[in-house]
């Protein structure tokens, strides 16, 4: 068994515990409202704390930058991640495998649901121009990709699927103020669960930079990515997941 190595955060110089903290306050900027993040960041644990860098944010609100040591250790081995549980395929192996256990192309559709209107997410891994060096989805031969593109609402997002048949649905989420990545996944899968026998429902997989991968079960969801996932993780999970139920 590997002993537990006890960390501290690095800043100047290996763990003295400096760490940097950014967040807005509803004050015009001042020298109070300084002093207000720096009251703010010493409440968290931060002592010395630094206030580097403050800008206004219109007239009611200030941005700021604050510097500072922390006291707190990190233990590494006590933290909770999703390990992928599928191996990385490659475009070819994909195709492959698509064509041996499903015998018909593989449909995937994606969108951005509720008010958001960042596609930027959805296209990365569905486009063919793709991500990271990563060519999308569309340059799958035996994929048929329908991008429904933005603000695309629950309603219409399980009608599409069932009109496309579609194995897997894809979500983007970028807008998260208030939470509204997590209510509009809960949204979804609630109403695919209505919608769909459990036997006969698509995968559905979500992803966006504010979202916890562990929280798949409780969102209702089969798979949740967050940011800097690449279109052949994704893939790969698909193929994973779908030809081993073919194959159960």
């Amino acid at each position: 068994m590997t002993e537990s190595k006890i960390i501290r955060p690095y800043g100047d110089t290996t763990g003295d515990g400096m760490v940097q903290l950014s967040f807005t306050l509803p004050m015009a900027h001042s020298k109070v409202a300084e002093g207000a993040a720096a009251q703010l960041a010493n409440k968290m644990g931060m002592d010395p704390a630094m206030v580097v860098h403050a800008k206004p944010m219109g007239p009611d609100f200030t941005f700021f930058v604050v510097y500072g040591r922390v006291h707190h250790l990190v233990d590494p081995s006590k933290v909770e991640i999703v390990e992928r549980d599928y191996p990385l395929l490659t475009p070819k192996e994909a195709n492959a495998s698509i064509k041996r256990s499903l015998r018909r192309r593989m449909v995937v559709v994606g969108a951005c649901i509720g008010t958001d209107a960042h596609t930027v997410g959805i296209d990365a891994i569905l486009n063919i121009k793709g991500f990271a060096g990563e060519k999308g989805l569309e340059y799958y031969r035996e994929v048929k990709v329908v991008n429904l593109g933005a603000q695309v609402s629950v309603p219409d997002l399980v009608e599409a699927a069932r009109q496309e048949k579609a194995d897997a649905v894809l979500v983007s989420q970028v807008v998260t103020q208030r939470d509204a990545h997590l209510l509009n996944t809960r949204e979804m899968s609630a109403a695919f669960r209505e919608s769909y026998p459990a036997a006969k429902r698509p995968l559905l997989v979500v992803g966006g930079p504010r979202f916890d991968e562990t929280m798949a079960d409780e969102l209702g969801v089969d798979r949740v990515f967050s940011r800097g996932t690449t279109p052949g993780e994704v893939a790969s999970f698909i193929v994973h997941r779908l030809t081993t139920r073919t194959a159960s």
